[in-house]
């Protein structure tokens, strides 16, 4: 069984690779800058810790529930977690961000 299950997870995830659908999300980087395990993370989203996990690497896209959840935990919109595309590394948003207000403050 747990063989038919594991293939039937890969599909899905093969799957969802192929069609575009997965998500990418800044749970690591997020969890992380808070000191925060997987499961300290868990245990306040109210779901295991290998869910978590499952999430952080993309294998697992969450409800609209769930991403409500850890929007509202994090205190961040949803947009700000969680992209179709991947995401550019946070210091080139950062640099990019403090250029432009720089520039504008020369103006």
């Amino acid at each position: 069984m747990y063989y038919y299950l594991y293939i039937s997870y890969m599909s899905l995830t093969e799957r969802d690779a192929r069609s575009g659908s997965q998500l990418f999300n800044r749970i690591p980087v997020l969890r992380a800058e808070r000191s925060l395990s997987r499961q300290d993370l868990a245990k306040a989203l109210d779901i295991s810790y290998q869910t978590v996990g499952y999430l952080e690497r993309g294998e697992f896209n969450p409800s609209l529930e769930l991403a409500f959840r850890i929007s509202e935990f994090f205190g961040l919109p949803i947009e700000a977690i969680f992209s179709r595309a991947a995401f550019k590394p946070m210091s080139t948003e950062v640099y990019a961000h403090r250029r432009a207000v720089a520039e504008g403050e020369q103006r």
